[in-house]
């Protein structure tokens, strides 16, 4: 089930939860086993041993659990951009599988159930202890304080789920809703100009999303790539070579001696400070590249909630 991305919550009661900055992730148990799934479908159980190790020990005969892969700041905030330094070498960060949702529990479907009633139910499965695996807080107050309480702490944004509601699964549905204050999301890379000055490999990333079947360009991100990166990205892109711009409008400042052209295949995660009037990114910083988003996934979504003081 995915949340619709808005830029204002309409009036009533939610169910407020704090917009995570990880892998979405799909937990399946059964009998002490353990399978990790992404939301496009890929197994991720080996890539998180400690998440495995702590739903293996949760009191239940077979459960389906819905959360969020995260690693943590030292403030204990969710970073996608920490994620992407394991298996790189560098000191693995905190891992937290952040749960929030219970499709299935000891032989039966919970899909119809109020969410009230999956989450307590979860409650009582995962327990309240802050280990690896957390129940995702669920806070009752005012929309407008919440939000001023994530911009103040630097988080992404805020998800509101409408009480009573079932789960609808592979749907986006209006009972999620997500409303963000930093401008970060998805885009498909396509392609990527030459390197200038001391850089090496290549200098910045095309990116776009799609409406429709069409590819729209979105602009260029130069930073956000140390050396490493920058060499293991290159690699990816010459394996994806193209010679027509996968672009549905040839991108205006992008020459063609500048730019080379990849099959639209990778999905970065893109930090950046607002759309421009011409529909481009200001301010693009690349955070990592997402194994869990098919590219035509990726759409143009809801702009950042401006800050209102």
């Amino acid at each position: 089930m995915k949340a619709v991305s808005v830029e204002e919550l309409p009036a009533g009661k939610w169910h407020l939860e704090i917009k995570l900055d990880g892998y979405r992730a799909i937990a399946v148990l059964n009998e002490g086993e353990v399978e990790l799934w992404s939301r496009n479908r890929k197994v991720l159980t080996g890539d998180y041993p400690e998440v495995v190790a702590a739903l293996q020990k949760l009191t239940c005969h077979n459960a389906v659990i819905d959360g969020e892969i995260v690693a943590l700041d030292p403030q204990g905030r969710s970073r996608f951009q920490l994620l992407q330094s394991r298996g790189t070498g560098e000191a693995r960060p905190p891992i937290v599988y952040y749960v929030f949702d219970l499709l299935f529990h000891d032989g039966r479907s919970r899909l119809e159930e109020p969410i009230e009633q999956r989450q307590n139910a979860l409650q009582v499965v995962v327990g309240k202890k802050l280990g690896t695996v957390r129940c995702s807080p669920v806070f009752d107050t005012e929309p407008a304080k919440l939000l001023a309480a994530v911009r103040e702490q630097g988080l992404e944004g805020v998800v509101a789920k409408q009480p009573g509601s079932t789960y609808e699964p592979d749907q986006r549905s209006r009972t999620w809703l997500k409303l963000k204050v930093h401008g970060e999301q998805e885009f498909v890379i396509g392609g990527f100009s030459a390197p200038r000055k001391s850089r090496k490999h290549f200098g910045a990333i095309l990116v776009g999303y799609y409406e429709g079947r069409k590819l729209r360009y979105a602009g260029r991100v130069g930073t956000g790539f140390d050396t490493a990166l920058l060499a293991s990205l290159h690699r990816e892109f010459k394996r994806r070579g193209a010679e027509e711009c996968p672009f549905a409008e040839m991108p205006r400042e992008a020459g063609v001696n500048d730019v080379t052209w990849v099959r639209p295949e990778l999905v970065a995660q893109v930090r950046f400070a607002e759309w421009t009037s011409d529909g481009l990114l200001r301010q693009p910083v690349f955070l990592g590249l997402r194994k869990d988003k098919r590219p035509r996934d990726v759409v143009r979504e809801a702009a950042p909630l401006a800050d209102e003081k």
